[in-house]
Protein backbone atom coordinates (compact mmCIF):
# COMPACT_ATOMS: atom_id res chain seq x y z
CA UNK A 1 0.00 0.00 0.00
CA UNK A 2 1.60 3.22 -1.13
CA UNK A 3 0.45 6.70 -0.29
CA UNK A 4 1.57 9.23 -2.87
CA UNK A 5 0.55 12.64 -1.59
CA UNK A 6 2.64 14.72 0.76
CA UNK A 7 -0.47 15.71 2.73
CA UNK A 8 -1.14 12.06 3.60
CA UNK A 9 2.54 11.54 4.31
CA UNK A 10 2.43 14.25 6.99
CA UNK A 11 -0.66 12.62 8.53
CA UNK A 12 1.06 9.25 8.90
CA UNK A 13 1.89 8.16 12.42
CA UNK A 14 4.98 6.09 13.16
CA UNK A 15 6.10 3.99 16.12
CA UNK A 16 5.08 5.57 19.46
CA UNK A 17 2.75 8.08 17.78
CA UNK A 18 0.26 5.29 17.07
CA UNK A 19 -2.50 5.37 19.72
CA UNK A 20 -4.48 2.22 18.85
CA UNK A 21 -4.43 -0.76 21.27
CA UNK A 22 -4.47 -3.45 18.62
CA UNK A 23 -3.37 -3.22 15.01
CA UNK A 24 -3.31 -5.44 11.95
CA UNK A 25 0.40 -5.83 11.16
CA UNK A 26 1.79 -6.22 7.65
CA UNK A 27 5.41 -7.34 7.40
CA UNK A 28 8.21 -5.66 5.44
CA UNK A 29 7.64 -8.02 2.48
CA UNK A 30 3.86 -7.48 2.41
CA UNK A 31 2.85 -10.60 4.33
CA UNK A 32 0.06 -10.34 6.91
CA UNK A 33 1.30 -11.03 10.43
CA UNK A 34 -2.17 -10.79 12.00
CA UNK A 35 -3.73 -8.63 14.71
CA UNK A 36 -1.21 -7.75 17.43
CA UNK A 37 -1.11 -5.55 20.49
CA UNK A 38 0.69 -2.27 19.78
CA UNK A 39 3.62 -3.20 22.06
CA UNK A 40 4.12 -6.51 20.27
CA UNK A 41 3.95 -4.78 16.88
CA UNK A 42 6.55 -2.21 17.99
CA UNK A 43 8.79 -5.01 19.25
CA UNK A 44 8.50 -6.83 15.89
CA UNK A 45 9.38 -3.65 14.01
CA UNK A 46 12.33 -3.03 16.35
CA UNK A 47 13.72 -6.54 15.79
CA UNK A 48 13.37 -6.10 12.04
CA UNK A 49 15.20 -2.75 12.25
CA UNK A 50 12.31 -0.85 10.69
CA UNK A 51 9.53 1.52 11.74
CA UNK A 52 5.90 0.69 12.42
CA UNK A 53 3.85 2.98 10.16
CA UNK A 54 0.09 3.50 10.47
CA UNK A 55 -1.20 3.00 6.92
CA UNK A 56 -4.97 2.87 7.38
CA UNK A 57 -6.15 4.48 10.63
CA UNK A 58 -9.88 4.18 9.80
CA UNK A 59 -9.87 0.40 9.32
CA UNK A 60 -11.04 -1.94 12.08
CA UNK A 61 -8.51 -2.78 13.47
CA UNK A 62 -6.11 -0.07 12.14
CA UNK A 63 -3.54 -1.34 9.64
CA UNK A 64 0.18 -0.82 10.27
CA UNK A 65 3.09 -1.81 8.10
CA UNK A 66 6.65 -2.54 9.10
CA UNK A 67 8.88 -0.52 6.73
CA UNK A 68 11.81 1.85 6.51
CA UNK A 69 9.90 5.13 6.83
CA UNK A 70 12.74 7.40 5.64
CA UNK A 71 13.19 5.30 2.50
CA UNK A 72 9.42 5.43 1.95
CA UNK A 73 9.42 9.25 2.20
CA UNK A 74 12.43 9.50 -0.13
CA UNK A 75 10.80 7.31 -2.80
CA UNK A 76 7.55 9.29 -2.57
CA UNK A 77 9.40 12.58 -3.11
CA UNK A 78 11.23 11.04 -6.05
CA UNK A 79 7.94 9.88 -7.62
CA UNK A 80 6.38 13.29 -7.11
CA UNK A 81 9.30 15.04 -8.78
CA UNK A 82 9.02 12.65 -11.72
CA UNK A 83 5.26 13.27 -11.97
CA UNK A 84 5.78 17.04 -11.85
CA UNK A 85 8.40 16.74 -14.60
CA UNK A 86 5.99 14.79 -16.79
CA UNK A 87 3.24 17.29 -16.05
CA UNK A 88 5.47 20.21 -17.07
CA UNK A 89 6.34 18.45 -20.31
CA UNK A 90 2.69 17.94 -21.14
CA UNK A 91 1.79 21.53 -20.23
CA UNK A 92 3.79 23.17 -22.97
CA UNK A 93 2.46 26.60 -23.72
CA UNK A 94 1.25 28.02 -27.00
CA UNK A 95 2.41 31.55 -27.70
CA UNK A 96 0.44 33.55 -30.25
CA UNK A 97 2.00 36.13 -32.53
CA UNK A 98 -0.27 38.42 -34.53
CA UNK A 99 0.86 39.75 -37.84
CA UNK A 100 -0.86 41.92 -40.40
CA UNK A 101 -0.95 41.74 -44.17
CA UNK A 102 1.02 45.00 -44.46
CA UNK A 103 3.60 44.24 -41.74
CA UNK A 104 6.82 46.23 -41.81
CA UNK A 105 10.08 44.25 -42.31
CA UNK A 106 11.49 45.22 -38.90
CA UNK A 107 8.29 44.28 -37.06
CA UNK A 108 8.33 40.99 -38.94
CA UNK A 109 11.96 40.29 -37.99
CA UNK A 110 11.28 41.13 -34.34
CA UNK A 111 8.39 38.67 -34.20
CA UNK A 112 10.51 36.02 -35.92
CA UNK A 113 13.32 36.54 -33.41
CA UNK A 114 10.96 36.40 -30.40
CA UNK A 115 9.15 33.32 -31.67
CA UNK A 116 12.50 31.60 -32.35
CA UNK A 117 13.46 31.98 -28.70
CA UNK A 118 10.13 30.55 -27.68
CA UNK A 119 10.41 27.62 -30.09
CA UNK A 120 13.92 26.82 -28.81
CA UNK A 121 12.44 26.37 -25.33
CA UNK A 122 10.21 23.64 -26.79
CA UNK A 123 6.90 25.54 -26.88
CA UNK A 124 4.49 25.79 -29.79
CA UNK A 125 3.78 29.02 -31.64
CA UNK A 126 0.51 30.11 -33.19
CA UNK A 127 0.88 32.77 -35.87
CA UNK A 128 -2.26 34.62 -36.93
CA UNK A 129 -3.25 37.40 -39.27
CA UNK A 130 -6.40 39.46 -38.82
CA UNK A 131 -7.84 40.76 -42.05
CA UNK A 132 -9.29 44.27 -41.89
CA UNK A 133 -11.70 45.82 -44.36
CA UNK A 134 -10.82 45.12 -47.98
CA UNK A 135 -7.93 42.82 -47.01
CA UNK A 136 -10.57 40.04 -46.88
CA UNK A 137 -10.68 40.16 -50.68
CA UNK A 138 -7.03 39.00 -50.84
CA UNK A 139 -6.42 36.17 -48.35
CA UNK A 140 -3.48 34.98 -50.48
CA UNK A 141 -1.49 38.01 -49.25
CA UNK A 142 -1.96 36.84 -45.66
CA UNK A 143 -1.00 33.29 -46.62
CA UNK A 144 2.21 34.65 -48.20
CA UNK A 145 3.12 36.45 -44.95
CA UNK A 146 2.53 33.25 -42.92
CA UNK A 147 4.57 31.15 -45.35
CA UNK A 148 7.38 33.73 -45.20
CA UNK A 149 7.23 33.53 -41.39
CA UNK A 150 7.47 29.71 -41.51
CA UNK A 151 10.46 29.95 -43.88
CA UNK A 152 12.18 32.36 -41.49
CA UNK A 153 12.03 29.82 -38.62
CA UNK A 154 12.36 26.61 -40.68
CA UNK A 155 15.74 25.81 -39.04
CA UNK A 156 14.12 25.26 -35.64
CA UNK A 157 10.42 24.73 -36.39
CA UNK A 158 8.11 22.81 -38.62
CA UNK A 159 4.53 23.54 -39.59
CA UNK A 160 2.06 21.58 -37.47
CA UNK A 161 -1.05 23.12 -39.03
CA UNK A 162 -1.02 24.75 -42.45
CA UNK A 163 -2.42 28.30 -42.80
CA UNK A 164 -6.18 28.12 -42.47
CA UNK A 165 -8.77 30.90 -42.88
CA UNK A 166 -11.40 31.07 -40.13
CA UNK A 167 -13.63 34.13 -40.40
CA UNK A 168 -11.40 37.23 -40.39
CA UNK A 169 -8.38 35.32 -39.05
CA UNK A 170 -5.87 33.12 -40.83
CA UNK A 171 -3.88 30.96 -38.43
CA UNK A 172 -0.93 28.60 -38.64
CA UNK A 173 0.65 26.44 -35.91
CA UNK A 174 4.40 25.88 -35.64
CA UNK A 175 6.08 23.32 -33.44
CA UNK A 176 9.74 22.83 -32.61
CA UNK A 177 11.61 20.29 -34.72
CA UNK A 178 12.22 16.93 -33.11
CA UNK A 179 15.82 16.52 -32.02
CA UNK A 180 17.27 13.40 -33.57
Amino acid sequence: MEVSSIAKEKEMYINEQIRAREVMVIGPNGEKLGVKAIKDALTLAGYAGFDLVLISPNATPPVCKIMDYNKFKYENKKKQKENMKKQRESNLEIKEYRLSVAIDIHDFETRVRNSSKYLEKGHKVKVSIRFKGREMAHPELGRDVLVRFADAVKEIAEIEQQPKLEGRFMTMMLMPKKES
